[in-house]
């Protein structure tokens, strides 16, 4: 969550790291669900809310990558904030309610694609 701000402050900002960030960042999020979602009890409407979120981000992709004829990553507030939740999720059911807890991770991710798509259009990326 803080690489993209020491790469700024040390002035070692590229564009191969943005690039290396970004798919990070998607490993980092399949991994987790790939190894969380089978051993703890999800609800059934927290995987198709799962799937919505995917569609949007992989429908994003496509977007700013039929515009602008590039794979475009967008590294805002709002996916920092879905990334330090998604990795705090697992610390939760000893404490919260896993259906609360997923709800919260899944309207930020919500939000940050929602949010995602807009700053395609409006040709913002970082």
């Amino acid at each position: 969550m803080i690489d993209g701000a020491v790469a700024r402050k040390t002035g070692t900002v590229s564009e191969f790291g943005s690039r290396l960030d970004t798919a990070a960042d998607i490993v980092f999020a399949a991994v987790c669900l790939i190894k969380l979602l089978p051993v703890l009890y999800v609800p059934v409407w927290i995987y198709i809310w799962i799937a919505i979120i995917a569609f949007i981000k992989v429908a994003n992709i496509a977007a700013g990558f039929f515009s602008r004829k590039e794979f475009i990553s967008v590294h805002s507030i709002m996916n920092k904030v879905t990334g330090g939740l998604l990795f705090v999720f697992p610390l939760t059911p000893a404490f919260i309610d896993m259906r609360y807890s997923a709800a919260v991770v899944c309207m930020a991710a919500t939000a940050a694609a929602i949010q995602e798509r807009h700053l395609i259009k409006r040709k913002v990326t970082n």
